[in-house]
């Protein structure tokens, strides 16, 4: 959560010469409502079987660069889906979590205690997202224009 996938993500489709695609993006678009208010409405199993949906046909259809929700890796198939692509898991400590988000409510899963919630899903999720990373760029002090030059050099690509 605002690590910057989507703002590195679309960095990286510019640089590469192919389009961007972001799989929150295409549940909002599909739900007609923002994620805040599915977790709210339906609950995070809901939201997470609308994001297992929305990562396969994103998958089978997208070929450029695809942003996936910081959740998405907790499905077992989902990371098998992953294995046979690049995948750049970009990582941050919490107080850059902190600066970059304030950690507020808006972000349905760190609505009580921001910063305990924080540790304790990246401590959850890290060795998922290592697990299906082809590389680990840290995001911590860089701009975004650094991280997607390190995403670049880290999975040996060149731009378009």
């Amino acid at each position: 959560m605002g690590v910057g996938k989507s703002t590195v993500g679309e960095l990286l489709a510019g640089r590469l010469g192919v389009p961007y695609r972001d799989t929150d993006d295409d549940i909002v678009a599909a739900a007609g409502r923002t994620i805040a208010e599915i977790f709210v409405d339906d609950g995070e199993a809901a939201f997470r079987a609308l994001e297992k949906r929305a990562v396969r046909t994103a998958l089978a259809e997208h070929t450029g660069v695809l942003a996936l929700g910081g959740g998405a890796i907790l499905d077992a198939d989902t990371r098998a889906l992953l294995s046979g692509h690049r995948v750049v898991y970009l990582s941050m400590d919490v107080e850059e979590a902190v600066r970059r988000t304030g950690l507020n409510a808006a972000r349905p899963l760190l609505a009580v205690n921001p910063r305990r919630q924080w540790r304790e899903l990246m401590e959850a999720r890290r060795h998922l997202y290592e697990e299906v990373a082809s590389a680990v760029v840290a995001t911590d002090g860089r701009t975004p224009e650094e991280v997607s030059q390190a995403a670049l050099d880290a999975l040996e690509l060149k731009e378009a």
